[in-house]
This record gives structure tokens, C-alpha cells and sequence, in this order.
């Protein structure tokens, strides 16, 4: 049977109360979801030997999140990645939003979604449990426009997927690009790095990046690149060659172009650990996945069992909208207007070759 606990987290610097929510499926996986940031603080899956074992980087406390976390495992929001210099235009009024990644917008900002706390509501079917999450983003929030109310819904089944379905609805004309910031490593252990883990992502071409990681514009193909993951490569495997993209991203820090550019739902990603046998693909509506190597953690934050968090000891797939879309107008679209309703959906699937 799937189950769902509720659980008292602590309470921010601003005095709210947080919880923590423990999703469980039949199989026995195991994700804890807290309201503060929607953030994903523990996912337990099994190895090919039906050993549980958490898989995404995270924290012990609320503390140590409000204090110093790169988006572990959080919702990302209003607009997940860089958008240039903080500026955009939109029907013909420039807006000017927080520079919270030195000179551009990360994010959403200084207060992003990831650090504000969500109404939550828990729903439980015989074969599924999930959870609702709410928030008003209100006109003005970090320079964004609009009262923009956003619903996030975290699904667990007994497949071992986790769906996320992303709803949001605005009364002015705004940008939105949401996404969730997990960093995975399917070994287990938050000591061993992720450069062994087998990525394939489903994508003809990527998005390269100036020094300051906004896209110049150019779609270009992977083929003959580093950037090239049509077929299971390992992330290591080209991570260190000269590269000029290498460079500006210290590593992949890039944006694909997921094949099939509709708003179909299909698969996008998946990686493999061979000594757990843990295998992750990722499907989406998205038209875009975020293709992060850890290349800014530095071995000064804690991780949930003993030690630090060292450089690429976790990757993310995030998938969204392109970097710096509002700007570029051969990127598809993020406007949302009034009466109009914004919809997104990604599914993870665990399993074990």
C-alpha cells in the first residue's frame, strides 16, 4: 500500500512552520519532500541487490538549507536559469528582476520558489501517494509581473516513478519557466564522484553558452563534440578535454535541445551506476534538460552522513524552457497570459539493470 507521513521539520528565521512529508510505495522506495522550497531532502532506492540506499544530495536540517544550499532538490521559480543581465521585455515594458548570479538572474532570484515555504496537502490513493503543493507568487515578487499562483504535484507509484506536474495561472502578462533541482548520484555514497554514471540524453543538439553562461543564440549539433550523449557515454569520459564550452561551463553546465521540440511527453535522459545496477530515465513535455555536472560544489558543504559534498559528487537533469528565453526570440516561448494555464510534466523512473 502507498503511504504518506507528515512530520514537523523546524521553523524558518521568519518563524513559519515547515513539514516533512514521506511518501512510500509498495516496493518500498522512500522520498521526503519538506514544504519549505518543495525540496526532495532523501529519495531511498533499491540496488540490484534490494538494498535501499538515498540517492539525491541534501541536508539534515532547515537550518543548514535556508543557510547555504545550491538548490538541492528544490522548485525552481519564477524562472528556472539565467536570464541575462536580470532584463526582459515584455509588451513593451522593460523589467528589471534581481542579479542574484553576478552580472545575470538565477534562478528567481534572491527569493526564488526554492526558499519559500508552500502550502502542502497530502493525497493518498490505494496505489499512489502525492502531494499538493501551493504558492502565490504576488505582482512585483523579485521584479517579476503578475499575481502568479503556481500548484506543484509530487507523485509516487508503485512503478518507483516520481511524476511532477507543474500548473500555474497568472492576471498579467508574465515569464515562467519552472523546474525541479535534484542532484543525483545513483552510487549510494556522497563520497564517490559521478563521473562514472552512464548519461544518454536524447538530443541532436545543445545550447552553447558565453563566459557568463547565457546562451549566445546558436543551436548547434553535438555530434563530434563533448556534448554528444546519443548513446550511454560515461560523464567522464570527455569532461576533461580542451573545449571551449568545457571551459565557460567549468564542466557540462548546458542547456540540450530535447529532441521532438512538440509538447509531447517523451523520454528525455537517463543515467546508470553499474555497481548499484541503479537506473534513472527521465521523460518530459519540456523542451529543454539542464545537463549539470556538480562542477561548484567544493567540499564545503555537509552531507547527510559524514563528510562534505565534493566536486562532482552529484549531477542534475533539470528540465525546462531554454536559458534567457524572454531574450532570445528564436527560443521557444515563456510568456503566460491571463486566462491561459501553465502546464509541465516530467517523470523519474528508478530501476536496477
Amino acid at each position: 500500500m502507498a503511504s504518506i507521513n507528515k512530520e514537523f521539520f523546524g521553523k524558518t528565521k521568519d518563524g513559519q512552520d515547515v513539514f516533512q512529508f514521506e511518501m512510500k510505495n509498495k516496493k518500498g522506495m522512500i522520498i521526503n519532500i519538506i514544504s519549505y522550497g518543495g525540496i526532495i531532502t532523501s529519495w531511498r532506492a533499491k540496488n540490484r541487490n534490494n538494498h535501499f540506499e538515498d540517492i539525491v544530495l541534501g541536508y539534515n536540517t532547515l537550518k543548514e538549507y535556508e543557510n547555504n544550499s545550491p538548490y538541492f532538490g528544490a522548485i525552481i521559480g519564477r524562472y528556472g536559469n539565467r536570464i541575462a543581465k536580470g532584463k526582459f521585455s515584455l509588451e513593451g515594458k522593460e523589467y528589471n528582476l534581481e542579479t542574484n548570479n553576478n552580472p545575470n538572474h538565477l534562478h528567481g532570484g534572491v527569493k526564488g520558489f526554492d526558499k519559500v515555504v508552500w502550502q502542502a496537502r497530502e493525497i493518498l490513493t490505494d496505489s499512489t501517494s502525492s502531494l499538493e503543493l501551493s504558492y502565490l507568487s504576488e505582482d512585483g515578487e523579485e521584479g517579476y509581473p503578475g499575481n502568479l499562483k503556481v500548484k506543484v504535484i509530487y507523485t509516487l507509484n508503485n512503478n518507483d516513478e516520481l511524476i511532477v506536474e507543474y500548473f500555474a495561472e497568472t492576471d498579467k502578462t508574465t515569464i515562467i519557466n519552472l523546474t525541479q533541482h535534484s542532484y543525483f548520484n545513483l552510487s549510494g555514497s556522497f563520497q564517490k564522484d559521478i563521473l562514472g554514471h552512464e548519461l544518454v540524453i536524447n538530443a541532436d543538439n545543445f545550447l552553447p553558452v558565453d563566459s557568463n553562461l547565457i546562451p549566445t543564440g546558436e543551436i548547434r549539433k553535438v555530434n563530434t563534440t563533448p556534448f554528444d550523449f546519443r548513446i550511454p557515454k560515461k560523464i567522464g569520459h570527455d569532461i576533461k578535454e580542451k573545449n571551449q564550452q568545457l571551459k565557460n561551463g567549468i564542466g557540462y553546465d548546458h542547456c540540450w535541445v530535447v529532441n521532438s521540440n512538440e509538447k509531447n511527453f517523451r523520454f528525455v535522459a537517463s543515467a546508470y551506476e553499474e555497481k548499484s545496477g541503479r537506473f534513472l530515465e527521465i521523460f518530459s513535455t519540456e523542451p529543454g534538460i539542464q545537463f549539470y555536472s556538480g562542477n561548484f560544489l567544493d567540499g564545503t558543504l555537509p552531507t547527510k552522513t559524514k563528510g562534505f559534498y565534493k566536486k562532482r559528487t552529484g549531477f542534475c537533469l533539470e528540465t525546462q524552457h531554454y536559458p534567457d528565453s524572454p531574450n532570445q526570440l528564436n527560443f521557444p516561448s515563456v510568456k503566460l497570459k491571463p486566462g491561459e494555464i501553465y502546464f509541465s510534466k516530467t517523470k523519474f523512473r528508478l530501476s536496477v539493470k
